[in-house]
């Protein structure tokens, strides 16, 4: 199968040189022979699906537990108001 590079790449909106053509123009003919040769497979009675294993939920439970002292969390904190940590401004143009 002889497949027009340049026009595909135009298609794109690429911009290639005739020696990239000629590099890129067989490997596209691969890949499109490649994905003939794998429509040709039997697929019949088998289910679609998004993945090949079946996948499971490895998030553990979501349990209420005792959180951090503010103390213990501020601890090594450079700069703090009361109980939260103090974090220079990052937004510039913005008035508050």
């Amino acid at each position: 199968m002889k497949i027009d590079v340049g026009y595909v790449a135009e298609l794109a909106r690429l911009e290639l040189t005739d020696e990239e053509k000629a590099v890129f123009q067989p490997q596209l003919e691969n890949i499109v022979r490649y994905v003939e040769k794998i429509s040709e497979v039997d697929v019949e009675g088998v289910e679609p699906m998004m993945h090949g294993r079946q996948l499971v939920n490895a998030f553990r439970e979501d349990v209420v537990r005792p959180s951090l002292p503010a103390e213990t969390a501020l601890a090594n904190a450079p700069a703090r108001v009361g109980d939260e940590f103090l974090l220079p401004k990052i937004v510039e143009g913005a008035e508050s």
